[in-house]
């Protein structure tokens, strides 16, 4: 897998680290660590470590990751369909000590800032119907709900919303957004 460019992050220096922040994309020595970030944001439900790693072989141009020098900590795996279409942002995390400091806003307009650049019209997303922080943030980049809770979406008890973004495309207005 060929890495994506990295970019530095401005003013990302915390308390727990003076290291700052930098987005780049993920390397195969990076799966440890993007296991235990997902660990740590996800404690219910993490991917399991062979999730990851197959992600990476298929997708591993499609994650990105906050790395300080010497930890993750964050990341964003998007995946686009065969058509070029829509894009789906499988996994959205950042570590419990640097949320809110607009971290997950920064991946989430990479990622769209890419998409945008290679003409996808559209990105879809679930979400928890709990998880109010993360639909305030993508309700804040343009996203919409698509119809209301999908119950048992990924199984018994496991309902979520979807939410889709039409992305503007070289030359043709954004398909329009579902209410």
């Amino acid at each position: 897998m060929t890495a994506l460019p990295e970019k530095r992050l401005p003013s990302t220096a915390d308390r727990t680290t003076d290291r700052r922040l930098t987005m780049r994309g993920v390397v195969e020595a990076d799966l440890p660590e993007l296991h235990r970030v997902d660990r740590e944001a996800f404690p219910e439900e993490p991917y399991h470590y062979f999730e990851l790693r197959q992600s990476y072989d298929i997708h591993g141009d499609r994650i990105l990751v906050l790395d300080d020098g010497e930890s993750l900590h964050g990341y964003v795996l998007f995946v686009t369909t065969s058509d070029g279409y829509v894009n789906w942002v499988k996994s959205l995390a950042v570590t419990p000590e640097l949320r809110g400091r607009g971290l997950g806003r920064r991946l989430m307009l990479e990622v769209l800032r890419r998409l945008r650049a290679e003409g996808v019209h559209q990105v879809r997303l679930t979400v928890e119907p709990t998880n109010a922080t993360a639909i305030t943030l993508y309700r804040s980049l343009g996203f919409a709900f698509e119809g209301g809770v999908r119950k048992g979406y990924f199984g018994p008890g496991e309902d979520r919303f979807i939410m889709t973004l039409g992305l503007q495309v070289r030359g043709t207005p954004a398909p329009p957004r579902t209410p």
